[in-house]
């Protein structure tokens, strides 16, 4: 593990090389920076192309990559180039973690492969990749992004409404997921590391990943060997569980068990509907959820959502407003729960993981491409004059390629 450390994090200690790009691979680096591991974020001379990603831009930084890659530092590095590579083999030489998502192959034709090349040579390492689909079978090798992957597993045929048809999930969770899984999969790889000795390959894929999440429609489906269908804001297999209209806005009631739907209908001054024939369990709330759905509209829909929320919070039944997302910056409880981080002039979602003695931390903000080449070459033991020349010779860059 590096000799540097964040004190007092629970990651202290741990190097990871990221060669990362885009979403998935950067967001799970930054859970890791944000828990004090020290991420090194090697970048093309292009740079990481959600830097383009905008507007919004924060100078020539766009809104995308300032989200996912705070408390890290930058190298911009040309692989393409023999020297390139020895400079990635020095950063390799204690570093715990590479990580990388490159069009499966790449790495091998560098001479940087997992089997042939570094797995010997660094037999602590773990090597960490995501692909889109995995290097072999049917769709191994090709390229995927989060909305395509979303498609092909099956995303599309669950979301959206019976007028708008398939329809993609706005929020990148196809992404967002297997960088989630990655992480979990590398703090695993840490700890087995820890009796064996010995580091290990792990094998992401944005498929993988979609497919293992589609709970509970893919259950549903193995279960009863009928095909999932579309259920717009309402879940499959309970109800109520949907959106609902107020005079002042829409909100979201959610009833898991027969005393919350009781109780949702005490607040409602609907009590007869709990002994309903058709509703007294789950089981018949949805088997006949359209005349649920008909009766509770009708009973909301000149209550104050505000109000009505807080009388069945009162109640332990889980309801709140469809706030957008000013709303949600604004509200204090996001600030209670410190998910506001600011410094400087960034300002980002702060870390969900509450840890009581290891808190994670925003140090830096996100680094302009190349900003600690120097830095970082300096603190491999390149000296002066090796560094003058992989800058001048355009090896190690410090200025974005266009």
């Amino acid at each position: 593990m590096s000799e540097t450390a964040a004190n007092g994090s629970a990651l202290a200690g741990v190097k990871v090389i990221d060669l990362t790009r885009v979403l998935s691979g950067p967001y799970a680096t930054q859970i890791l920076a944000d828990h004090g591991a020290e991420v090194i974020k090697v970048e093309p001379p292009l740079g990481d192309e959600v830097r383009d990603w905008g507007p919004p831009f924060h100078e020539d930084d766009a809104s995308y990559f300032i989200g996912l890659n705070r408390n890290k530092r930058s190298i911009g590095i040309d692989l393409r180039e023999d020297a390139g590579r020895e400079i990635l083999l020095r950063l390799l030489e204690n570093a715990d973690i590479v990580f990388e998502n490159f069009k499966t192959g790449q790495m091998e034709k560098f001479g940087l492969g997992y089997e042939d090349d570094l797995k010997e040579r660094f037999p602590k390492l773990i090597y960490c990749r995501i692909s889109g689909y995995g290097a072999d079978g049917p769709l191994g090798g090709f390229p995927g992004y989060d909305a395509v992957v979303q498609s092909a597993a099956g995303w599309f045929s669950v979301n959206g409404t019976t007028d708008s048809g398939p329809t993609r999930v706005g929020i990148p969770m196809v992404d967002m997921g297997t960088g989630l899984y990655s992480t979990i999969a590398m703090l695993m790889a840490l700890h087995e590391r820890e009796r064996s000795g010995r580091g290990q390959f792990i094998d992401m894929t944005l498929y993988d990943c979609a497919v293992s999440l589609l709970h509970p429609y893919l259950a549903n489906y193995l279960l009863s060997d009928k095909v999932p269908q579309i259920t717009g804001n309402q879940h499959p297999n309970i109800a109520p569980y949907d959106k609902y209209p107020t005079k002042s806005g829409d909100i979201y009631i959610a009833c898991g068990n027969n005393r919350q739907f009781r109780a949702l209908c005490q607040v409602l001054g609907q009590e007869e509907l709990a002994d309903d024939p058709r509703f007294k369990d789950n089981g018949g709330r949805s088997q006949n959820r359209d005349d649920l759905t008909d009766v509770l509209r009708q009973a909301m829909v000149n209550e104050d959502g505000e109000n009505l929320c807080a009388r069945l919070l009162a109640k332990n039944v889980p309801a709140g407003p469809v706030n957008d997302i000013a709303q949600v910056m604004s509200h204090p409880h996001t600030e209670h729960r410190a998910m506001d981080a600011r410094l400087d002039w960034y300002r980002g979602a702060g870390t969900p993981i509450k840890f009581s003695r290891t808190p994670g931390s925003l140090k830096t903000p996100p680094p302009k491409f190349g900003a600690h080449s120097r830095e970082v070459l300096a603190a491999h033991d390149f000296s002066e004059d090796e560094i003058k020349s992989l800058m001048e010779n355009g090896t190690v860059v410090e200025k974005r390629h266009r």
